[in-house]
């Protein structure tokens, strides 16, 4: 697998690069369908005893949120699924440092999704699958990021350069999978949709275990993992800390992309298109392709420009980026508020979601990438990836905030519910901002 873009790089850059895209593919494939099917079809009322103790966890989530129709319930299991995804790599980045190494536990992560992604298709199994690929993210995730890291020493200047390649890769996977899992899953079937998310995930794996000899290799076990008052972990902890609040409203925002805004482009978008002739209507999980998209499109030129700013002396601060990633989605919120007012209870053109993915996808490029690159440069030997777990776990809170704040979908207007989100991002910056100088002396 040789693409000009690694030259310089190591050769596991490659590896990490086409298992990360896989599994982004089967990841986000599966996504683009999830509250869908729920929606449209698990969660009615006549199927919902189908799947093994989903009547068991609906009885349970209503004891804290009161009854649940499909929409709502669907909103909170999409939480609390997205949500696990990010809380388990605490659990795999534990793995890793102290029992398995890296190598072992993320293709023991790649098994357990690959399973998941095709026990999907067997609805009783329902629950069961998402537990498989939520357990088998948590060990995949932390460990490849860090791998990336590892393939250089600390103070390459490739390290950073290395981990956008690896973001585009990311991206990648996550453009084709609405193309591909979502067309299957619309017009063939959810169920051949979920087994191509498998499918995706197997080729991952197979990349990954034959391009293994190239990587770093996994630290003794006797090493000591670092205690949280030794120095070296000390700025870490606190970089975090600071941080954590922040991200995890960023994220509750930004995953409204696969819950709330999919519901959107379902009901209340105008999806037809009309082009030299040919008409014809966008299929509501190809909106999911938007953003990686416009990752491919807008990264260059963002690096470039900042490397213009750069030599001037006035390329923003790792800090300001951050602050304005948050803004930015707090924008793109605003942006769906202005819509649903226009609209008026009608449909909205799409252009207006083209304009919301737009601002969306410029505030994650100013917020993602940085926060991996961040911890990868300020954890310790022997911490790394439990570190990078332990930075998922904002995540993890983002998404079971997005599917709480998602199932106020049904009490609200549309332009109400936008502006609470978009509330959530701007809160985010302001938390940034005041904690600036902290954080400028914590990255020195």
């Amino acid at each position: 697998m040789k693409f000009n873009v690694f030259s310089g790089h190591s050769p596991g850059l490659a590896t990490l690069f086409g298992s990360e895209m896989w599994e982004r593919f089967s990841y986000y494939g599966m996504r683009a369908l999830l509250v869908l099917y729920m929606v449209d079809e698990l969660l009615k009322p006549e199927r919902i005893d189908a799947a093994l103790g989903l009547a068991a966890l609906k009885s349970g989530l209503e004891t804290l949120s009161g009854p649940l129709g499909p929409q709502p319930l669907a909103s909170q299991i999409y939480g609390l699924y997205t949500g696990l995804v990010y809380l388990t790599p605490i659990l795999g980045g534990l793995v890793a440092d102290r029992w398995l190494g890296r190598t072992r536990t993320i293709a023991l992560g790649a098994g357990l999704m690959v399973a998941g992604h095709f026990l999907m298709a067997y609805e009783p199994l329902f629950l069961v699958a998402l537990s498989l690929i939520a357990l088998g993210c948590g060990a995949f995730k932390p460990n490849i990021s860090t791998q990336v890291g590892e393939l250089y020493p600390r103070n390459d200047s490739r390290r950073d350069r290395a981990y956008s390649i690896f973001y585009v890769g990311i991206n990648i996977g996550a453009f084709f999978a609405p193309l591909v899992c979502g067309t299957l899953g619309e017009k063939f079937g959810w169920h051949y949709g979920f087994m191509s998310a498998g499918v995706g995930m197997a080729i991952g794996l197979t990349i990954y275990l034959r391009g293994r000899a190239g990587l770093p290799g996994d630290r003794p076990r006797a090493m000591p993992a670092p205690a949280v008052g030794d120095m070296p972990f000390r700025p870490a902890f606190l970089g975090i800390a600071w941080l954590f609040l922040p991200s995890a409203l960023f994220w509750a925002a930004f995953e409204q992309q696969g819950n709330t805004i999919a519901i959107w482009a379902e009901q209340f978008t105008d999806r037809s298109v009309s082009l030299f002739g040919w008409r014809g209507e966008i299929p509501v999980t190809w909106f999911q392709a938007f953003n990686p998209l416009m990752i491919f499109l807008f990264t260059p030129p963002l690096v470039a420009f900042w490397g213009w700013l750069a030599r001037r002396g006035w390329e923003p601060s790792t800090v300001r980026k951050l602050s304005f990633g948050c803004l930015g989605v707090a924008a793109s919120f605003a942006v769906m508020a202005l819509a649903a007012a226009v609209s008026d209870g009608g449909k909205a053109s799409w252009l207006w979601l083209l304009l919301y993915f737009t601002l969306v996808t410029l505030s994650e490029l100013h917020f993602s990438p940085i926060t991996l690159s961040l911890v990868s440069h300020l954890a310790p030997e022997g911490a790394r990836s439990a570190l990078m777990g332990a930075w998922f776990t904002s995540m993890f809170l983002g998404n079971l905030l997005a599917g709480w704040i998602g199932s106020f979908w049904a009490n609200l207007t549309s332009a109400q519910f936008f502006l609470l989100v978009g509330g959530l991002g701007a809160t985010g910056a302001l938390i940034i901002e005041a904690a600036r100088r902290p954080l400028r002396d914590i990255l020195r």
